[in-house]
């Protein structure tokens, strides 16, 4: 025995299983201890520091689910994996809420489970500095900040929420970067502006003459991510029949490209972010309600700029920074952000001061140079308790362009020129809003 070799606590009431995860691990290089039921392991996770636990879910005295609550508090650093019966989603999506690193589905597959281990080991390891990148100090900031922290140390689903121009794949790149997967590709997919007609090849990849213009075998983008994060951006976009296939592969970490017989492993981690209310549109069924529930094991707020208070201006002086300007602000162009209420968020800021150090001609920037149109009181009153107003102001943009394209009958150089837009700006706004 090697004081240098991880420490795994094996529970199982079945001795044959429990030899096979120590044997298992063993070739790995990692020694371990087991338990036949709940009592068991929290005298042994009491008595030694373990770098991984793996439990069943139906133990003698109790169940899986209540170790893994218990281990939250008792031994909050070992990260726990439950091992489920197969196709018993549901639990296994209770204990990854109840903080499981990850689960396992009887009959074992052996290079899963060890994916899984490799994975939990570098837990410990992984960074923590990325989140230095996400800027202000008010309360919902430091709030996120933990989330992110507590998150990325799993490998539970997380569906990032919040207006358009919040920065949610900034928050995803953070949960990737600080997890054990930072190694590993960070693969971003806009899933509103893939054509319907291309989706299940540009996710699954597809086979050498699967169809016309097949002229080669290609890698799907889930496969490309292999080892790493999957995001799924604007996943509310996503078609009906895509969903099902997206909830297969999330359930059996599998994909069938386009043309294969066989499906191949997917290892990948889901995160999805939309600013439209899902559970909305799973009322109304045009989202499925078991997909919701599987990437919704763990949901993420991010706050609008709006809500952060004092952090407007730190984001300001960092933007300048950035865009490499000697111009700063007045004291009236100071008082204009901060009591502004930002409908587009951090993304409306950066184009608010692009324009604005552009503009000022002194090296100082005016209210004048901002060109903010302030609301009235009543209206600023209204802005600071609505929390879909980024919603309001996207479902206005789409039906102004809606509007158009049917009145030039679908002619986007003359809808265009209705709207005061470039053609390039109409296509832009199009595929922001998936218009189809």
């Amino acid at each position: 025995m090697t004081t240098s070799q991880p420490l795994a606590l094996v529970i199982d009431d079945e001795p044959d299983i429990c030899e096979l995860l120590s044997l298992t691990l063993g070739r790995m290089d990692i020694e371990t201890e087991s338990a036949g039921d709940v009592g068991g392991a929290k005298t042994l996770l009491g008595a030694r520091n373990f770098d991984l636990c793996l439990t069943d879910m139906r133990l003698p005295d109790g169940d899986g689910l209540e170790l893994v609550e218990w281990m939250q508090t008792h031994a909050p650093g070992v990260p726990v994996a439950v091992i489920t019966a197969h196709g018993n989603i549901e639990l296994a999506v209770q204990a990854l809420k109840l903080g499981a690193f990850d689960f396992i589905s009887k009959p074992l597959d052996l290079n899963h489970l060890r994916n899984i281990v490799e994975n939990a080991l570098r837990v410990d390891d992984a960074a923590t500095g990325p989140q230095s990148r996400l800027l202000g100090d008010s309360r919902p900031m430091n709030e996120l900040r933990d989330m992110i922290d507590r998150v990325s140390r799993s490998q539970a689903p997380v569906h990032i929420s919040g207006e358009s121009g919040t920065g949610k794949e900034l928050v995803a790149r953070l949960i990737h970067d600080s997890g054990p997967r930072a190694e590993g590709p960070f693969v971003p997919v806009n899933c509103g502006a893939i054509p319907a007609e291309l989706m299940e090849s540009e996710f699954f990849g597809h086979r050498k003459g699967s169809f016309t213009g097949a002229i080669s075998d290609k890698i799907g983008l889930v496969q490309s991510a292999d080892g790493g994060t999957l995001f799924l951006d604007e996943i509310a976009d996503l078609p009906l029949a895509m969903q099902v296939k997206l909830l297969r592969v999330i359930q059996e970490k599998a994909v069938r490209p386009v043309g294969a017989s066989t499906e191949e492993p997917a290892n990948a981690r889901i995160l999805s972010a939309t600013h439209k209310p899902l559970s909305k549109m799973v009322t109304k069924g045009d989202f499925r309600e078991d997909l919701y529930y599987r990437i919704n094991v763990i949901e993420l707020q991010v706050p609008a700029l709006r809500e952060r208070g004092d952090d407007v201006i730190a984001l300001t002086n960092h933007i300048l920074k950035r865009l490499d300007a000697t111009a700063r602000l007045d004291d009236g162009a100071r008082m204009a952000l901060a009591n502004y209420s930002f409908p587009g968020n951090v993304r409306e800021l950066e184009n608010l001061l692009e324009r604005a150090v552009t503009l000022c001609a002194s090296g100082t920037i005016s209210e004048d140079d901002l060109n903010l149109r302030l609301a009235s009181d009543d209206t600023i009153s209204q802005i600071a308790t609505a929390t879909n107003l980024g919603n309001q102001v996207e479902d206005v943009q789409r039906q102004a362009i809606v509007g158009a394209l049917k009145k030039t009958r679908y002619n986007k150089t003359a809808a265009a020129k209705l709207l005061g837009l470039s053609l390039r700006q109409l296509r832009y706004r199009i595929a922001k809003l998936g218009i189809e």
